[in-house]
């Protein structure tokens, strides 16, 4: 299947169907013949969670919402999120057939092998990417894949981008945001960025605790949590990449920001009027103001924010070319999402577009 832009703006349209309530949220029967790919949908393996487990128990003093995390994840594997985690044959597909969802987009879960030490972890995340290209080989047309690096070792994670793309076809990156405190601003992750871009490999950052420079001010009232602290570690993150160059040396680089772009693109205005020249940013590296960066290196998806007025303001501000749908499952329902952008006050092309022709694109998805 070819898609361009003439491909969105004049794909067919479907109707609508009639809106209804399940379990007391929103949700609309699939129009007949709707693609729908999910675009940050995570899993794990038995490995993976065998070695967080070992991580977590040898630090009890570590109270970061990582590792809270984990600890209650690998209490009991059988618990519905790890259950909902390790499964990619049952209960998943089961589910994206109610909903008629067409394909997931595969991620290992947050914080994928990151807080791992890198040896451990260069082994977790070639593993983790054989499983999942299995997986895929087994069901085409259901499961695309992100693959896992470990950024702790740049040049191992260089490798294993250009073998996710050449052995194994997947799809993208995904990097959990910091590492071991520190960001891909940093030119030693490079080597990470150099990989993707020439192998055409777009890079998903996603959120996990804030590092320990800032995590102070979230530690009261579970604010570390996706309540907050993911959002703002993750949209700092990004504005660091931004502001140190990286896309001036990389224009072909796509950075992949999920949770309605983790609200960076609320800024553009403010972020181009502060990088003027002359004003308080005016001294970074960067060659073009901020909101073309926006525009050319960014792309974004739904997940976990079901907001039609944000959506209506991503589409005109980004452009419609870089909005992308996803689910964020197991973290968020299925039902929900399907709803929320079934029923979202756009035009049928612009759903097509959102729903899975930009997701094709971008990460050269064939169906």
């Amino acid at each position: 299947m070819t898609l361009d832009r003439r491909t969105v703006l004049t794909g067919a349209t479907s109707a609508a169907a009639a809106a209804g309530l399940a379990g007391g949220v929103a949700h609309a029967a699939p129009p007949k013949g709707q693609i729908r790919i999910a675009t940050e949908e995570a899993f794990s393996t038995t490995e993976h969670l065998r070695a967080m487990k070992k991580l977590v128990d040898s630090q009890p003093q570590v109270v970061r919402h990582d590792y809270r995390l984990y600890r209650m994840m690998t209490a009991d594997l059988n618990a519905d999120t790890p259950k909902r985690l390790l499964d990619l044959e049952k209960i998943r597909l089961a589910e994206m057939d109610e909903y008629g969802v067409t394909m997931h987009l595969l991620s290992l879960t947050s914080p994928g092998v990151q807080l791992l030490p890198a040896d451990i972890a260069v082994g977790v995340a070639a593993s983790t990417n054989d499983e999942m290209a299995e997986v895929i080989k087994r069901h085409p047309g259901r499961f695309a894949g992100l693959a896992t690096v470990a950024p702790q070792d740049p040049a191992a994670a260089a490798k294993e981008i250009e073998r996710a793309k050449t052995k194994l076809k997947l799809n993208g990156v995904m990097i959990n945001s910091q590492t071991n405190n520190e960001y891909l601003d940093d030119k030693k992750y490079w080597p990470i960025f150099e990989a993707a871009e020439a192998h055409g490999m777009p890079i998903y950052i996603h959120p996990r605790s804030p590092s320990d420079q800032m995590i102070a001010p979230f530690q009261d009232y579970n604010m570390g949590s996706a309540f907050w602290g993911y959002g703002m570690e993750t949209s700092t993150h990004f504005v660091r990449i931004m502001a140190s160059g990286a896309f001036d040396r990389f224009p072909d680089l796509s950075i992949v920001l999920g949770h309605m772009g983790e609200a960076v693109h609320f800024w553009i205005w403010r972020l181009d009027y502060m990088a003027r020249p002359g004003m308080s940013r005016g001294d970074t590296p960067m060659k073009r103001l901020p909101s073309e960066y926006l525009r050319r290196n960014l792309k974004i998806t739904t997940s976990g924010q079901e907001n039609p007025d944000a959506l209506r303001y991503s589409i005109d501000t980004l452009g419609l070319w870089n909005v992308m749908w996803a689910i964020d499952y197991p973290y968020q329902e299925t039902a929900g999402a399907v709803g929320f952008l079934d029923k979202a006050p756009i035009t049928q092309p612009e759903r097509d577009a959102i729903y899975w022709q930009n997701a094709a694109r971008i990460f050269n998805i064939k169906l």
